[in-house]
């Protein structure tokens, strides 16, 4: 069990490495392209809009053809759409291999949590996710950094290196023994999940925070430009960011093991609430720096209870757990390339603070509903 969640960690930690990567270079690659704030939340979407697109097709692969070998193929897409992307020389080209990478983190993220989850004991369950999501978030945590370095030393060899470590996770997942077979669900099950409404909860408590950290991915690193931050500076702040929410998540995942999934997802939401107001208003770089890692925490903290929860439910109701993850991508993906392009958008036409207060605003209706539904946590 140990030697698959470190499999499946650093699956998870490439994925979200290269997805956070983009980050500190957001800025350069509007000026290089002549970019608007709508232009760059394209960019950005792109590799959400990817993982849209591969959800369901991961999904039915895990459950079809395994999780061992759905893991190997989406490692070997990202893998050579990282090299494509480092080499690219028109937004065309980036555009595009940011959406190919996308399809395969969506392969590679759905069969790897999959395969985990169909090994972990339920009473571990929430602890489980929580340790994984804390490789994610420490790929998350790197990929600014992978960026900050690309901006220094080139992004051929930071991204050709960092391309190395996909192929050799799927060396290593070649070589790890595969899950036993099972029969194949109807895909019919899979759309039928959707009808239900605490796997409808949990699809929404993936969404909002994808909807959240897509706004901030876009708006907040041009903001800090605007008050003196650089690429290296942005990939400082996003490492810290996602150091506290490295820690964060096993930590809610073991509390929501102990006291519940509502009671953690009720805290994150009216937190997020709460930052989400206060993002736009700054005119000092310090401050909206110290506010970007608030958000990340409070933005970060809703994966693990909720993923957890997703489990719950899909077990209880015999569904695979590969088309239970499938929907996470299938939320996750719309949610991040809405708030990164739609959030862009927006701002462009209006200004920062219309996006963040309509977010904040979805928030507070997401506690009130969390709030009701107490009775049944």
């Amino acid at each position: 069990m140990r030697r698959l969640l470190f499999l499946v960690g650093g699956i998870v930690f490439v994925d979200t490495m290269f997805f956070a990567a983009l980050t500190p270079l957001l800025p350069d690659y509007a000026e290089e392209f002549s970019l608007s704030k709508a232009g760059a939340g394209v960019l950005t979407a792109a590799y959400p809009a990817g993982a849209l697109i591969g959800g369901i097709p991961g999904g039915i692969a895990a459950a079809r053809l395994g999780a061992r070998a759905t893991a190997i193929a989406g490692l070997l897409i990202i893998a050579v759409t990282t090299f494509v992307f480092a080499t690219g020389d028109s937004i065309v080209v980036l555009d595009v291999s940011r959406f190919v990478q996308g399809f395969g983190s969506a392969l590679a993220w759905t069969a790897g949590l999959a395969w985990l989850v169909s090994e972990a004991p339920a009473e571990r369950r929430g602890r489980t996710i929580g340790t994984a999501m804390a490789a994610a978030i420490v790929g998350a945590l790197f990929g600014p950094v992978l960026g900050g370095i690309a901006a220094v030393v080139g992004q051929g060899l930071a991204f050709g290196a960092a391309g190395l470590i996909a192929i050799g996770l799927a060396v290593w997942a070649a070589l790890t023994h595969a899950p036993p077979t099972t029969r194949p669900q109807p895909l019919g099950v899979f759309l039928r999940a959707l009808g239900n409404r605490r796997i409808a909860l949990c699809v929404w408590l993936v969404l909002l925070p994808a909807l959240l950290f897509g706004t901030l991915g876009v708006l907040a690193p041009l903001r800090l430009e605007e008050l003196g931050f650089g690429a290296v500076a942005i990939g400082v702040l996003w490492l810290c960011t996602a150091a506290f929410e490295a820690v964060v998540n096993p930590l809610f995942g073991r509390i929501s093991d102990r006291v519940g999934r509502f009671g953690p997802m009720r805290a994150s939401v009216l937190a997020a609430s709460i930052v989400t107001v206060l993002l736009p208003w700054p005119g000092r770089s310090f401050l909206l720096a110290g506010l970007v890692v608030l958000a990340g925490i409070s933005f970060g903290s809703f994966w693990t209870p909720a993923m957890a929860l997703l489990s719950d439910e899909a077990a209880g109701r015999g569904l695979e757990y590969a088309y239970a993850f499938a929907l996470i991508n299938l939320a996750w993906a719309p949610g991040h390339a809405i708030g990164s392009a739609g959030g862009g958008a927006l701002a462009h036409v209006t200004s920062d603070a219309v996006p963040y207060l309509l977010l904040s605003g979805m928030c507070v209706l997401t506690f009130v509903v969390l709030w009701r539904s107490r009775s049944s946590s």
